[in-house]
């Protein structure tokens, strides 16, 4: 039974809604690499070794959303506050990449700069639930 206290509401929610985030993105990107790409980069990727390495970070986002979801009702122990600091290292790094991609290569899928923002978002509710005793 998850915490009634307040102060550990936002962490429960975080770790809810990274969980489904991650899970989709996951999903999206091990079973449908090309469209995912298409849609974050702007580019048709079928060559072999992108879609491989596509699928390889699906199944790493579909650890990371699973990781989350079992721990979304553990938000005392100093494992649940690990993987929300780790979670607050992969949304600072993932919007400074997609920001390089779009600014600096010139990339520009429908979903980068809303990615971008999703993961500053991200980055910021994760500091908000690390900060809070």
């Amino acid at each position: 039974m998850p915490p009634k206290d307040s102060r550990f509401r936002s962490m429960i929610a975080f770790h809810t809604v990274t969980s489904v985030t991650e899970l989709v993105a996951g999903a999206s990107l091990l079973c449908l690499p090309s469209t995912a790409l298409r849609a974050l980069v702007g580019v048709l990727i079928d060559a072999p070794i992108p879609l491989t390495v596509a699928r390889v970070a699906g199944a790493g986002l579909l650890s990371l959303g699973i990781a989350c979801w079992l721990a979304r009702d553990d938000v005392k122990s100093c494992s649940a506050k690990g993987l929300v600091a780790a979670m607050l290292v992969y949304d600072l790094l993932v919007p400074a990449i997609l920001a390089y991609a779009g600014l600096g290569a010139g990339l520009k899928g429908v979903a980068l700069w809303p990615a971008v923002v999703l993961h500053l978002a991200m980055s910021a509710w994760a500091i908000v639930c690390l900060n809070r005793r």
